[in-house]
């Protein structure tokens, strides 16, 4: 531990600085041109010189000062809009030499705007009637000749919603590309290439979004071109069909048909719409050598105080690799800002909305680099991915640091997309963040569980270096791949996550597996995870997650549960208080303060704990998978249910039968105001006598530095 806080603060400290500049190399405007030299001064009309008017245009001018100075060089980009018809690639030729930076920032005071977002001209409304649309959307609906195809749309206020139908829930029999509907439910339409499959799966934890390539009316069977994670079988009323006119019937809905050259609208507000042209705006690309061991990075590139917008929705491909539960892909341009391969570059300060995928991913090669005091709000995809190679020997994605972000509504179409997500990535610092209204986790770490090293399909198996790899056993155990597991020593710390998990379930507001050993997880803030969607916690390692402290946290009105325990992880010097009850926790149920489900917890440990319920009934301790406390270290803990303090007593006395919490107590931990979520200990706290440490959540959150 004390070697990964060397090594971590020697990455706060050494990672490129982009400090606010008041002057600059070159300048780029809206009203400049690319034909000037890149001064900062606009001349009057007919004048001779002035900003340029593209960013790329400044990153080749940079190429040519570079021949001739080697020190920091600065861009700084005026007020204004900056349409993008293509990504704004910078390669090895723009890095900065030796250790100086090469800096493209916002003008003082002023908000660029960068959009790949093409206005959508001749919108007029529908004359006569479409035989498909509903009822309701006579005479509200507004057509428009278009070219190309678009899976999103935007105006002044964000995402437009696709028109869809009602859900509806499968019929039995479905595979991963065959879907068995009810009668009436799918039509085999003329521009069935545009419609697409949304299903929330049996599986609660992801959505998919798959196109479809045929539909049987008669035998009520439809196949996708692309592969479903899971078999289709819904959760429920969870399935439903998008891009189709006659569920056009909502203002701000839209229907895209390629065949025909059309858009039709349902207008909400009266701002110009948007239809995306690119997945990335900005991409960062050193020299990957895929196969090899050896990656060149680029180095040393700051991008400050920018405003990116307006990106596609992804697709998955058919030889797409997928991380765990196919959260998200492998190495995919799906982010509006894209480092793959790149070393020490810096993206602070930012403010990413608006866009159909994600806003930020380190793929591949990255170290030392920095994503910080960015604003990352409705998003279609992930907030913040840290992306390795798959499991194999080459791991070189680390000693990143993801720092004072605030992230908030991502996820708004693929839900399950998580805050920040790390993937095959390890040794970083992952702080101070404050991720909020999520549909699915606030954050994952993950990597391979073990069972997938001899798997061939899209999940993670597609991802492995089997050159690298060789030859596994048949039913291989956790040693055998622990060698390519890069997601290892990761600092996870000061993080606020607030109402996660607001349409899928059984996630959580950190979770991990599959991951390497020396992953840290403390003092942390996990709090208001209170939606009805399914069983939830605080915190969770799962799936052969091991060697994991999770230390000094608080965690806060979660529902159902407050933290599920694997093999020989440790729990020490948390507070979990108020577990809420869930809508589909089964009746009679009590909430869980704490689950060990899966054993042997050889080495694990449960001690210093606080455990505060404010009701009359909870199951403040649960085991099972051969997970047994016993075998590891559970003691010096306090239980209290405060509305009942003899069930917090017998639930103690049961486990002091079983050889465990010798010295626990079921007492009050004598909080200054739990009801109101103050959890500081009074002076004459018994948990104090415990050795518990206070957790200072001051320290938790935002910050105003740039540290």
């Amino acid at each position: 531990m004390k070697l990964l806080l060397i090594v971590l603060i020697a990455l706060t400290s050494g990672t490129v600085c982009c400090a606010a500049e008041e002057t600059a190399d070159f300048y780029v405007s809206p009203r400049g041109s690319d034909r000037w030299s890149g001064t900062l001064a606009e001349p009057d009309q007919g004048g001779a010189d002035g900003p340029f008017a593209t960013i790329a245009r400044a990153r080749d001018a940079v190429r040519e000062l570079k021949k001739s100075q080697s020190t920091d060089i600065v861009v700084l980009v005026r007020e204004g809009n900056y349409q993008l018809e293509e990504t704004v690639v910078f390669g090895l030729q723009d890095s900065g030499v030796g250790d100086a930076t090469i800096t493209y920032a916002a003008y003082p005071g002023e908000k660029p705007v960068f959009s790949s977002g093409q206005e959508i001209k001749g919108l007029k409304k529908v004359t006569g009637e479409l035989p498909d649309l509903p009822k309701e959307a006579q005479g509200n609906v507004l057509v428009a000749d278009v070219s190309g195809r678009f899976h999103s749309l935007f105006n002044a206020e964000g995402l437009l919603p696709r028109a869809r139908s009602a859900g509806f829930r499968t019929t039995a029999g479905n595979g991963r590309t065959g879907l068995r509907f009810p009668e009436g439910r799918l039509k085999n339409w003329s521009n069935l290439e545009d419609v697409e499959i949304v299903i929330r799966a049996s599986h609660q934890w992801m959505i998919n979004i798959l196109p479809l390539a045929s539909v049987d009316e008669e035998a009520q069977v439809a196949q996708t071109s692309i592969d479903a994670t899971y078999a289709m079988k819904s959760l429920g009323d969870s399935c439903w069909v998008e891009n189709v006119l006659e569920e056009l019937d909502q203002p701000g809905e839209w229907v895209l048909n390629t065949k025909e050259g059309k858009l039709y609208l349902w207008p909400r507000g009266e701002s110009p719409v948007l239809a995306p042209q690119l997945l990335e705006l900005i991409r960062v690309e050193g020299k990957i050598d895929e196969m090899g061991p050896t990656d060149v990075p680029v180095r040393n590139l700051c991008f400050r105080g920018l405003t990116f917008m307006h990106g596609d929705r992804y697709l998955f491909d058919q030889d797409d690799a997928g991380v765990q539960h196919d959260w998200d892909v492998v190495d995919k341009d799906n982010a509006l800002v894209r480092l793959r391969g790149a070393e020490n570059c810096v993206v602070e300060e930012c403010h990413f909305l608006h866009s159909g995928s994600g806003a930020v991913r380190v793929d591949l090669y990255g170290q030392g680099n920095k994503i910080s005091s960015n604003h990352i709000e409705h998003i279609g995809g992930t907030g913040i991915m840290l992306g390795g190679y798959g499991p194999g020997t080459k791991d070189v994605n680390k000693k990143n640091l993801v720092y004072n972000n605030h992230i908030h509504h991502v996820g708004e179409l693929y839900w399950h997309s998580p805050g920040i997500l790390l993937w095959q990535s390890g040794e970083n610092r992952v702080a101070n963040n404050l991720i909020h209204n999520t549909n699915y986790c606030g954050m994952i770490v993950c990597g391979m569980v073990t069972k997938f090293i001899n798997g061939n399909g899209r999940e993670v198996s597609r991802s492995i270096r089997r050159h690298e790899v060789g030859q596994v056993p048949h039913n291989p155990t956790i040693d055998d791949v622990r060698p390519f597991l890069h997601s290892h020593d990761n600092l996870i710390e000061y993080n606020e996550i607030h109402h996660a998990m607001e349409k899928l379930g059984d996630g959580n507001g950190i979770y991990i597996r599959g991951s390497g050993p020396g992953n840290i997880i403390r003092r942390n803030y996990i709090h208001h995870l209170v939606a009805e969607s399914g069983a939830q916690s605080g915190m969770r390692t799962d799936g052969g997650q091991m060697d994991t402290l999770i230390a000094e946290n608080l965690i806060y009105k979660c529902t159902s549960q407050g933290l599920i325990l694997k093999l020989n992880n440790r729990a020490e010097n948390n507070i979990i208080a108020y577990v809420l009850d869930g809508a589909r926790q089964a009746k009679g149920t009590e909430v869980s303060y704490l689950r060990l489900t899966e054993g042997p917890s050889t080495g694990g440990a449960i001690k210093r704990n606080i455990f505060y319920h404010p009701g009359t009934k909870a199951s403040f301790f649960t085991e099972s998978r051969g997970a047994q406390s016993k075998d590891g270290d559970k003691d010096y803990n306090i239980y209290y249910c405060a509305g009942n303090p003899e069930v917090s007593q017998s639930a103690l006395t049961r486990m002091q039968r079983e050889g465990v919490d010798a010295h626990s107590l079921a007492v009050d931990p004598m909080f200054v105001d739990p009801d109101n979520g103050d959890f500081r200990l009074k002076p004459d706290s018994p948990a104090l006598e415990l050795g518990f440490v206070p957790i200072d959540l001051s320290k938790v959150g935002l910050r105003n530095d740039n540290k």
